[in-house]
């Protein structure tokens, strides 16, 4: 193996995988719309009520809604 792919092996290998969950992870938060069931990175269950461009309106209980950044958001729950 020449220097060049020894250095471009950890790239593939351990950058890629990481830069196609990121896309993915930002892609899902761009989609998300009102009445989505979601979980925040703390682990906070909820429905999204609404959406602003930067924060999101979450339901966690009956008459309780949390404001938090769309960044916050880990997975949506099918």
């Amino acid at each position: 193996m020449t220097g060049v792919q020894t250095c471009a092996l950890p790239i593939f290998v351990l950058i890629r995988p990481q830069k196609k969950k990121q896309d993915e992870a930002r892609k899902m938060v761009e989609e998300l719309k009102e009445g989505d069931t979601v979980v925040t990175l703390s682990g906070i269950h909820g429905t999204v009520k609404k959406l602003k461009e930067d924060t999101i309106m979450l339901q966690i209980a009956d008459n309780v809604r949390i404001k938090i950044n769309r960044s916050s958001i880990g997975t949506k729950k099918v």
